[in-house]
């Protein structure tokens, strides 16, 4: 049995390629077309693989896309169990603009599942005893918005440790109903959840906040162009910044959660294992289209950042005055907060060290690392 056991219950294949420019109305011819699986957990467990882990998808698929994204994952020899479902698995595209270096990404909404289609996934989560869970993805329509707080009681039961990577209401109720061992929401994401745009000392206190009311026990927020932080019992982990060149900012969240979660399986420290996510996610966007992170590059940015500042990075201890409690209240024990704003974490360049046109690399990876 896999330590990590990862669940899509909202798949794809993912097909890119690039053009000269995109045109409204007209045909937009491209090149460098390639067919990938695609979906929050299969990518996860398309990471840890590459980094050299041991890791089984789980998934639901139907229609004719389904085999053809089963097959996908077979040639990359991934450990999977495909659960049928009666609708079309979608299709992603994603088209990459020569001419500006814009990245447009069409992505379908995909099919609704039933209950009795969901109820495998529970099953295969039950049967699991220890290591990992990890849920990633967007709930598709169907399914209960609780089905994420059902997965955590599940894994809890049978001695594993729950990651959650989603948004929306199927975030919100696994966070007021259950505890997670891990929890990944995007800046946007976490802005959702607590009803407000957040700076970075914001996002700080608010995933803070979400660690001192019980709800997870480590929360990761990545910001895209502005980085990454860690907020865990201790306190806030930021890291210094990673100068890279941008390809497509596709699947630079799901590297860097598969590669923190390969670490940590791994037994490395805590500070180790969110640096090692810090790289894969800076090394996804190195690769083009919808091509995950290189194992030779996350180690390249890895020891880079050990190279940058002795750890990688530091933690700012916090005090509770400055917390954000928003949501259920629990007895946990007093935690750091925040007392400092100055989030440095990944910056990414044109590949000459320095960051030119900014508004271009913003709109590059303004979803980067989500």
């Amino acid at each position: 049995m896999s330590r990590i056991l990862t669940i899509t219950l909202n798949p794809a294949v993912d097909i890119s390629g690039d053009t000269d420019v995109v045109t409204p109305t007209r045909k937009v011819r491209t090149s460098g077309t390639r067919h990938d699986p695609g979906g929050g957990g299969i990518n996860v467990a398309r990471v840890i693989a590459e980094l050299g882990g041991d890791a089984e998808a789980v998934f639901l698929a139907g229609g004719e896309i389904g085999p053809l994204l089963d097959r996908l994952l077979a040639e990359e020899g991934l450990r999977r169990r495909l659960f049928p479902i009666a609708g079309q698995t979608r299709v992603d595209f994603v088209v990459q603009e020569r001419k500006t270096g814009l990245e447009y990404r069409l992505v379908a909404a995909g099919p609704a599942v039933g209950p009795d289609e969901l109820e495998p996934c529970f099953q295969a989560i039950a049967s699991h005893i220890g290591g990992y869970v990890v849920a990633s993805g967007s709930l598709p329509d169907g399914a209960p918005s609780d089905t994420y707080v059902r997965m955590a009681e599940l894994a809890a039961a049978s001695g594993s440790r729950f990651v959650l990577d989603t948004s929306g209401e199927g975030l919100q109720a696994a966070l007021e109903r259950s505890r997670i061992f891990l929890v990944k929401p995007s800046l946007g994401e976490l802005e959702k959840l607590v009803g407000r745009q957040l700076d970075d000392d914001g996002a700080g206190r608010a995933a803070a906040g979400i660690v001192a009311r019980g709800a997870a026990e480590m929360v990761a927020v990545t910001m895209g162009a502005d980085g990454a932080l860690l907020a865990t019992s201790t306190g806030l982990l930021r890291v210094p910044p990673i100068h890279v060149r941008v390809r497509s900012a596709v699947g630079a969240g799901d590297s860097f959660l598969g590669a923190m979660v390969w670490a940590l399986s791994e037994g490395k420290a805590v500070g180790e294992a969110f640096r090692f996510g810090v790289a894969a996610g800076a090394a996804a966007v190195m690769t083009p289209g919808t091509e995950l992170c290189r194992r030779g590059d996350v180690i390249e940015l890895f020891e880079m950042l050990n190279a940058r500042g002795g750890d990688g990075g530091r933690t700012i201890r916090m005090s509770r005055q400055s917390t954000d409690n928003s949501g259920p209240a629990c007895d946990v024990p007093q935690v750091p907060e925040v007392t400092e704003a100055d989030v440095v974490a990944i910056c990414l360049s044109h590949g000459n060290g320095r960051l030119r046109k900014m508004q271009q690399i913003d709109n590059h990876v303004r979803s980067a690392v989500q």
